[in-house]
């Protein structure tokens, strides 16, 4: 049945709504002798007969009942079809997959849960990775937008500014470098670093600041996940750089505290992203508008780190 048509399809609905062919030419504003060819042609393709006539016109045979129950769950999935789309033309409907790096895990999903308030019927899926994993799916078309500190460099984006980002060193609230005011970052070396593992964009920012001050970082653990470095930290492990917007509500309780290192914060941006060669569908735009706009309304606020003060 590879020859079958949808002209032809909708033609054994409208026989079979009508009890004949001059009525389903009818309904569908062709000739009879149209309706008669085609289904002859259909038949042909099938190989069985599909309507025989009884009193009242012409009724399917168990073939034509099939044909005319596919042609009916065709029909739904045209119609389905045609709703998503419909959809899909206006930002209050859709689906949008957003891409987040781990770091910005701490304040997106409420950012997106702000935006789902005022769009309910866009259908969000949330992807969160390392930096490596969500820029792999990115390139790839996965996802329809990214959150992230650093545009990809390496395929044309569009991109816009969502608002600071700062970087710190922690750790647990006794540890003696605590509260001594400004220290050079050269009292850091020999002290236990717990770090991301490699490709994670905070771990190539330590290593990159620590390399300017010639010092080279004694890894005491490569832990994958923020949470995990964050417990290690507060029981007395080591030391660990980090997104401030990660640690922010174990600074305001006392779990963590700053070191005060000369040269930190250092500040880098949040970035909403997406691939300039995907034509973005308009709830697409529609949430990259609200991150634009919005975003800087969830940044964590970070107890002992001021607002940047200027351009790097």
């Amino acid at each position: 049945m590879r020859n079958v048509t949808l002209k032809q399809l909708r033609m054994v609905v409208a026989a079979h709504a009508g009890r004949s062919f001059a009525a389903a030419a009818e309904a569908l504003h062709v000739t009879p002798p149209a309706v008669t060819a085609q289904m002859k042609l259909l038949e042909e393709e099938v190989g069985l007969a599909l309507f025989e006539r009884d009193g009242g016109g012409l009724s399917p045979t168990a073939a034509g009942q099939e044909i005319l129950d596919a042609a009916r769950r065709i029909e739904k999935i045209l119609a389905d079809a045609r709703e998503s789309i419909e959809a899909m033309r206006s930002p209050d409907g859709g689906r949008v997959t957003v891409g987040v790096v781990s770091t910005a895990k701490y304040f997106a999903p409420r950012l997106l849960a702000a935006f789902a308030r005022e769009h309910p019927r866009v259908e969000l899926e949330l992807v969160v990775g390392n930096r490596s994993d969500i820029l792999s799916r990115f390139e790839a078309g996965d996802v329809d937008l990214s959150i992230m500190g650093r545009p990809p460099v390496d395929v044309p984006v569009e991109s816009a500014l969502i608002g600071d980002h700062p970087h710190v060193v922690v750790a647990a609230p006794d540890d003696p470098l605590v509260g001594l005011g400004p220290i050079a970052p050269e009292r850091l070396a020999g002290r236990t670093f717990l770090v991301r593992e490699p490709g994670s964009g905070t771990r190539t920012l330590m290593e990159h600041f620590l390399a300017r001050a010639g010092i080279s970082p004694k890894i005491g653990m490569e832990i994958g996940s923020n949470e995990t470095i964050k417990q290690a930290v507060i029981a007395g492990l080591g030391l660990t750089f980090i997104s401030a917007h990660t640690v922010a509500a174990e600074l305001e309780d006392e779990r963590l505290a700053l070191i005060d290192v000369e040269g930190l914060p250092l500040w880098r941006r949040w970035y909403v992203v997406r691939l300039a060669r995907k034509r973005p569908m308009p709830a697409t735009r529609a949430l990259v508008d609200f991150v634009t706009s919005r975003g800087l309304e969830f940044l964590p606020r970070i107890p002992g780190v001021p607002d940047r003060p200027g351009e790097d």
